[in-house]
C-alpha cells in the first residue's frame, strides 16, 4: 500500500504537459520547413532576413520547450500556477515563432528592424515585449525548484535542475547582452551566441547526470557528489566562455580561457560518464547472481 501511494504522489517527466510538448515539437517542425526553404533557395531574404536564423531560432525553442515540459512536474507548483504557467509560456513561444519566422521570410530581421514599415517596427516591439516576459516568466518558474515542496518530489534530479536553472539565468543574461549590443558580435572575434546558446543545453546535460546517479547502487548521500562536480563545472565553463566573448576574441582560439571552458565541460560531462559505468558495472554483477 505504501508503494502504491509513492508511485502515484510522484511525478514522471512530461506529466501534463501535453500542450508543451505540441508546442515545443511546432518548433521542430517550423525548423524544418526553414531548413527545406535554406537548401532550395539559401538563407538570405532581402534586403535583411535570414531564414537560417529561423531554423536555428525555432529548433532552439522547440528543445527549450521541450526541456522545460520534462521537468515541469517535480516544479512543486499547484495546478493553477502551473497551468498559469504552461498557457503563458505557449501564447509567448506561439507568438515568438511567428514573429521570426514570417519576419525573416519577409526580409525582415525582427529583432533589429531597420527602415521597416510600420508593422514590421509594431513586430519587433512586440518581440522585444515578449522576449522579456519570457524571461521574467522562467525566473517564476526556476524559483520553484529552490523550494522545499520541490526538493521532496525526487531529491536527487531537483539537485541537478537546480544547477540547470542557474545555467539558464546566464543564458538570459547572455541574451539581454545582445539586445544591449544590437547584435551577437563583440570586439573583432567575440560572439556571445555561444553563451547563449550552452547555458540552455545545462536543461539536458547535468539532469542526465542525475538520471544516471538515480540507476546507480550509490548511497543516497554519496549520488549528489558528481551532480555537484557537474554542476559546478559547466557553471563554469560557462564563465570562462563569458570572459572569452568580453574581450571580443573567439572561443575556438588556442589561448586559456578556451581551454579552460573545454576543460571544464569534459570534466562535467567524465563525471556522467563514470556514473554511467557504475551503474552498468552494477546491472551485471546484479545479472550474475540472479543467473
Amino acid at each position: 500500500m505504501k508503494s502504491q501511494t509513492t508511485r502515484n504522489t510522484t511525478p514522471s517527466f512530461f506529466e501534463g504537459e501535453k500542450w508543451l510538448v505540441l508546442t515545443g515539437l511546432l518548433g521542430f517542425l517550423l525548423s524544418c520547413i526553414c531548413a527545406g526553404w535554406v537548401i532550395l533557395y539559401g538563407g538570405p531574404v532581402s534586403p535583411n532576413g535570414d531564414v537560417l536564423n529561423a531554423f536555428s531560432f525555432n529548433a532552439a525553442l522547440g528543445i527549450f520547450l521541450l526541456s522545460t515540459a520534462a521537468i515541469a512536474p517535480f516544479s512543486g507548483m499547484g495546478p493553477k500556477r502551473r497551468a498559469a504557467f504552461r498557457w503563458s509560456y505557449i501564447i509567448l513561444a506561439l507568438y515568438s515563432y511567428f514573429a521570426e519566422t514570417v519576419q525573416n521570410f519577409r526580409g525582415v530581421n525582427p529583432r533589429f528592424v531597420k527602415g521597416g514599415a510600420p508593422f514590421d517596427v509594431m513586430v519587433g516591439s512586440i518581440f522585444t515585449f515578449v522576449a522579456l516576459l519570457l524571461i521574467v516568466g522562467y525566473l517564476f518558474f526556476a524559483v520553484q525548484y529552490f523550494r522545499q515542496r520541490s526538493t521532496k518530489l525526487r531529491p536527487t534530479l531537483v539537485l541537478a535542475i537546480r544547477y540547470a536553472m542557474v545555467a539558464v539565468v546566464i543564458s538570459f543574461v547572455a541574451g539581454v547582452w545582445i539586445s544591449f549590443n544590437h547584435g551577437r558580435i563583440v570586439g573583432l572575434h567575440g560572439n556571445i551566441i555561444w553563451l547563449h546558446g550552452l547555458g540552455f543545453h545545462a536543461l539536458q546535460a547535468v539532469p542526465a547526470v542525475a538520471l544516471l546517479a538515480e540507476r546507480s547502487n550509490l548511497a543516497e548521500k554519496v549520488r549528489s557528489r558528481p551532480i555537484h562536480l557537474a554542476g559546478i563545472t559547466y557553471l563554469l565553463g560557462l564563465v570562462a566562455i563569458a570572459a572569452q566573448t568580453y574581450q571580443g576574441f573567439s572561443i575556438l582560439e588556442f589561448s586559456l580561457l578556451p581551454l579552460l571552458a573545454l576543460g571544464c565541460f569534459l570534466v562535467s560531462i567524465a563525471s556522467g560518464a563514470l556514473v554511467l559505468r557504475r551503474s552498468l558495472t552494477h546491472r551485471v554483477v546484479a545479472a550474475n547472481r540472479l543467473r
